[in-house]
């Protein structure tokens, strides 16, 4: 039996927990350097916390280190990872394979996304280092990703849910060249997600004040069935730098999914830790922050649409189209009358509107929502028939902020009333932990032994601390079958003692993979650094100017990308099927 393993992204500490709470498996988090997402370092101790907690579920802690390191950093990473793997860091996510020959690093290494890893060749290279799991590129098709799981005999990370960068993982140079802030250094300042004015190779204007290199969110949750039968263990979510509000809810919406496939196929697969999640909001990633979903290119190259050109940032679910505008004399306001799409839309005091202006995304809060009407102070240049969306619902959030799911471990109880009232209740936990457990009882015998019968099952299966206790069997050996009269608060104190001396034992976790070095002949293949990203995406495809898919005729053989007076240029490597964009050149002719 494989198990999955759901695995959330974490900026801080309270977020990692809350992400196990609503059902992650595993929660990566960067400690204080050295992670791709340089805004969400975190201290050591935090981590040590965040450890603690997740290991009382059979869930797991992983650092990220996976930023390029210098020479002179060599030390101080080494330095941070002996200390993250003492404070309880159950993996590492690595992209320097210099790591791979620390031995004093005893905790498994993942290779990261950031390794480039997109064909069997490279995946077997950083098995070959030791690496106890890939992480994948996410530009692969299912069938790409099932021929380099059956390649390798590690693990195998993919990614199922949120933003994805335009360019392969770990090969963009274009924050650097752009700004000197170097994605390799966890400092991205997402060009990619720039509106640029897009020329032809005649100096033709064909696109203006477009995000023609931003790509929508990722949404694989349909699709977690036919990852899982392709080889794939561990399902991971975007979104290092994402709020509490997002992370619980995509979580929770993922668990839910992969209890679902686990329900379907108990006899193959198992969750990668344990407890059930109960209560809580109902999760709705549409709900949340995305830039519109597609699942790339998961089923080879197709006619949908990959870009959110239009609207670079989240514009949440469309609600219709305003009707009408007028400011208020009086207070200076301006109220908005909506023509809803559906009927049924409710609007609440709080909500957060937007519409796409010139190829920006401009919003604003409803200060009061009555009905179809919206009371606030500004919206800019806002006209009336223009499509209005909601991307943040007040409803929602407060659900998600208050409402928080919980996560328990199920114990059975076997109670057996013996001798002149002694107690002895065996608890046996999810996780395989046993405790035995006795209590004697000096007090008189119960006149109604169906009632006192009824009493012990109910005071006994109820919750205690993250362990929800239900008594499976209950054997009384007593003289003509009598139980003692206890109260209910006794009844709990003994439930509550044996919560604490399961508590008391550690939580048993499912063997994580180690990784096996090995020498594999590697070549790296040729050196493109002259180029500033290399992608799947294909702008000319996107624009309907592919000559090999769409049979476009005098297709451009490059366009060239301007933002304010800077130019790129776009090539096309039709054999590989792939855009490369470099720095225009000097004696590139554009047409103003």
């Amino acid at each position: 039996m494989r198990q999955l393993e759901l695995l959330a992204p974490a900026r801080n500490k309270e977020i990692g927990i809350a992400a196990i709470d609503c059902g992650a498996d595993a929660v990566y988090i960067a400690g204080p350097d050295f992670g791709a997402r340089k805004a969400a370092g975190n201290s050591f101790e935090d981590i040590r916390e965040l450890c603690d907690y997740a290991h009382r579920f059979g869930a797991r802690i992983f650092v990220t280190f996976n930023t390029v390191i210098e020479d002179s950093e060599l030390e101080q990473a080494h330095s941070q990872m002996l200390r993250a793997q003492e404070a309880g860091a159950d993996a590492f996510i690595i992209r320097d394979s210099r790591i791979c020959g620390w031995k004093d690093i005893t905790v498994p290494l993942h290779a990261s996304t950031q390794c480039a890893i997109r064909d069997i060749e490279r995946a077997k290279y950083f098995e070959s280092l030791g690496c106890a799991r890939i992480i994948l590129e996410r530009q692969l098709s299912l069938e790409e990703v099932e021929r380099i799981c059956k390649a390798v005999s590690c693990e195998v990370e993919f990614f199922v849910h949120g933003a994805i960068c335009v360019c392969y993982s770990g090969d963009c140079r274009l924050s650097e060249h752009i700004d000197g802030r170097s994605a390799d250094k966890g400092e991205c300042i997402q060009a990619c997600r720039s509106l640029y004015d897009v020329y032809d190779d005649k100096g033709r204007l064909i696109v203006k004040n477009k995000a023609v290199l931003s790509l929508k969110d990722y949404r694989l949750k349909e699709r977690l069935e036919d990852l899982a039968l392709a080889g794939v263990s561990s399902f991971k979510i975007e979104g290092r730098l994402k709020n509490a509000s997002y992370v619980k809810n995509v979580v929770r919406e993922y668990d839910l999914a992969l209890n679902a496939l686990i329900e379907k196929r108990p006899e193959e697969f198992c969750r990668a830790s344990w407890g059930l999640v109960s209560g809580g909001f109902s999760p709705d990633s549409a709900k949340t922050f995305n830039r519109g979903y597609t699942e790339l290119f998961m089923d080879g190259r197709s006619e949908r649409s990959l870009s959110s050109m239009n609207a670079p940032k989240s514009m949440g679910e469309k609600i219709g189209s305003v009707s009408r505008i007028r400011r208020n004399p009086r207070s200076g306001k301006l109220e908005i009358s909506v023509k809803p799409l559906s009927k049924g839309l409710e609007l609440r005091n709080g909500d957060g509107f937007s519409y796409s202006l010139g190829g920006e995304v401009k919003g604003f809060r409803g200060e009061v929502c009555e009905g179809l009407s919206i009371i606030t102070r500004e919206a800019e240049r806002l006209r009336e028939g223009m499509p209005l969306y909601r991307n943040v619902s007040a409803d929602f959030e407060k659900q998600v902020e208050a409402a928080s799911p919980r996560r328990e471990i199920p114990v059975r109880l076997e109670v057996k009333v013996s001798g002149s009232f002694n107690i002895e209740v065996r608890a046996i936990s999810q996780d395989g932990r046993e405790i035995l457990s006795d209590f004697n009882c000096d007090v008189e015998q119960a006149l109604n032994r169906e009632r006192a019968e009824a009493m012990f099952r109910e005071q006994l299966s109820k919750r205690s601390g993250i362990y929800i206790f239900s008594v499976g069997k209950l054997e009384i050996t007593t003289r003509g079958g009598a139980l003692p009269l206890l109260s209910a608060s006794t009844l709990n104190s003994i439930r509550r003692l044996v919560a604490e001396d399961i508590d008391a034992l550690e939580c048993r976790k499912r063997p994580l993979a180690k990784g096996t070095s090995y020498s594999f002949d590697y070549s790296p293949g040729p050196d493109r650094r002259e180029e500033l990203m290399r992608s799947r995406y294909c702008l000319r495809h996107e624009l309907g100017l592919c000559p090999v898919h769409q049979g476009a005729k005098d297709a451009p053989s490059r366009l060239i990308l301007v933002n304010n007076g800077r130019r790129l240029a776009l090539t096309f490597d039709c054999a590989r099927c792939e855009m490369i964009l470099r720095d225009a050149d000097d004696t590139t002719a554009v047409r103003k």
